[in-house]
């Protein structure tokens, strides 16, 4: 996760190299709870928009507040879920681990609410991508790439190389990819949604 990496002077949001926006919503509250770094950075609530590519939600803040950006790559969140309350907004809460050189240390809890509706399809895309990602494999109907940005991510040590076409087999005894609970707030409790290694540098799909 970085902090205050994925915003332009204008306002908007700068996505890693060879990654795309498939999908954003706006009038978007972030708060955070349970953080390690105890920065007032993390403090009140955020507004603003939420973005999704195939690698990472990117959420960019409107106004002047200090947390002007903060990009979370699927591998790093885990316990994400959409939550949807009987008398307030939907919205998407799980926890976020730092990276090295992201900007801060530790973990953190977060909710983002979608105040104007959204949180059901972003949440139902998100776990589906997120979950091609950690098969190696393109978001359906896409054409992107991915190149490391600010350092990089690497695939764990005994990674392999994806297959042509993008896709490659499971690692043998590895975790098993993430699968979406359902959307209807029934089922069993969800899963952490993060895979066990990074998205496979300079490939494109």
């Amino acid at each position: 996760m970085a902090l205050n990496r994925n915003h332009s002077q204008g306002g908007g949001v700068t996505v890693p190299p060879g990654e795309s926006i498939l999908k954003h919503c706006k009038d978007v509250e972030l708060s955070f709870s349970d953080v390690s770094d105890k920065a007032e950075i993390f403090k009140g609530t955020k507004k603003g928009m939420v973005y999704l590519t195939p690698y990472r939600m990117i959420f960019v803040s409107k106004g002047k507040d200090p947390m002007m950006s903060f990009m979370m790559p699927f591998y790093l969140v885990k316990g994400c879920s959409v939550e949807q309350p009987v008398f307030a907004a939907n919205y998407i809460k799980g926890v976020i681990q730092a990276e090295a050189g992201g900007g801060w240390e530790g973990q953190a809890s977060f909710k983002m609410t979608f105040n104007s509706g959204g949180a059901i399809e972003f949440g139902q895309l998100m776990f589906r991508v997120a979950t091609n990602a950690s098969r190696g494999a393109p978001a359906q109907n896409t054409g992107y790439g991915y190149m490391p940005a600010f350092g990089g991510y690497t695939p764990a040590p005994g990674g392999y190389s994806p297959a042509p076409g993008g896709y490659a087999p499971q690692p043998a005894n590895g975790p098993s990819p993430y699968v979406p609970p359902p959307m209807n707030g029934y089922g069993p409790a969800p899963q952490p949604m993060g895979y066990p290694y990074a998205p496979p540098p300079g490939k494109a799909f």
